[in-house]
């Protein structure tokens, strides 16, 4: 009996060790990052293409105030509300003494400056197709930016979701660098699945999510219920969305339906961050939008 209890045990104890090292966060190499030289011109195009300020910008800050990174806007979901914090050049309450490595981990691995997990609420399973020179002169563009000292919130979330270390496996079972669509693209649908499918991180909306929280990826873009259970970010797959590429790029633009209704909620932000961006980005999405595997429209 002694010896089946001790072996028990020390089953025990290799499973738990497998387990810590399974769940450790894994920052990725910075050898692609050496040797770049940051451009913040360039760093704030790729700052509005990733929504940034859309996110982080303080609750009803317009203008100006948006590039505010203060933080405090609220997100409900299914496992608690998150508030996205201070991501300002103030060195205590903001990310003002990052280095390079810090910044480039949070974005594409999901990794605090502390070295904890960070949530999903953070759409790293999208920025981590980024190209390093991307991530470079996103940095260096915000680094320009105003600081404040207003103190990020805890997020509101409970047992056993408030556990960062299970966000390991979380990553390990839902996290790929892989493109979704796949296949020959054309080289302007190639750049849009990239702004589409990395930087403006669309199918995080648009996509239905399982109990769990990972996206289906078999129904990209199919749409999907919003996380705080009001309302619903539709189906823009062809199957269900039939406007033109140029009809898509002028709502890309101006906000504005074919049916002339104009654009709501928090795709307002979306379109206001991508007439930013040069028209020929614009015309990428949509020739990637056009390339999406069909899903029909639920009746």
């Amino acid at each position: 009996m002694r010896r089946i209890l001790l072996g028990l045990t020390g089953l025990a104890l290799i499973g738990f060790a497998g387990l810590v090292l399974l769940t450790a966060p894994r920052p990725s190499s910075m050898e692609a990052y050496e040797g770049l030289t940051a451009d913040a011109t360039k760093g704030e195009a790729v700052f509005w293409a990733t929504g940034c300020a859309s996110c982080h910008m303080a609750p009803g800050a317009t203008g100006a105030q948006e590039l505010v990174l203060a933080g405090g806007q609220s997100f409900a979901s299914p496992f608690g509300t998150f508030l996205a914090p201070n991501i300002s050049t103030d060195p205590v309450h903001g990310i003002g003494g990052w280095t390079l490595g810090q910044f480039a981990c949070a974005v594409v691995d999901g990794i605090t400056a502390e070295g904890s997990h960070a949530y999903p609420a953070m759409p790293f399973s999208a920025y981590n197709k980024m190209q390093p020179q991307d991530v470079v002169d996103l940095k260096a563009f915000m680094d320009t930016l105003p600081a404040t000292d207003v103190p990020s919130q805890p997020h509101q979330i409970g047992f056993p979701f408030n556990i960062r270390r299970t966000l390991g496996i979380w990553k390990l079972m839902f996290v790929s660098k892989a493109w979704v669509v796949q296949g020959a693209l054309s080289p302007e649908a190639t750049r849009g699945r990239y702004i589409a499918e990395a930087m403006a991180h669309c199918g995080e909306c648009h996509t239905p999510r399982n109990a769990l929280g990972g996206l289906k990826r078999s129904e990209w873009l199919a749409g999907a219920p919003n996380p705080d259970g009001k309302g619903r970010s539709p189906n823009i797959t062809p199957g269900a969305l039939k406007w033109s590429e140029d009809e898509i790029v002028e709502y890309l633009t101006s906000g504005f339906t074919p049916e002339f209704d104009s654009v709501g909620g928090h795709m307002a932000h979306v379109v206001e961050n991508m007439s930013k961006l040069p028209e020929s980005d614009r015309r990428a999405v949509a020739a990637y939008l056009k390339s999406v595997p069909p899903i029909a429209a639920v009746p």
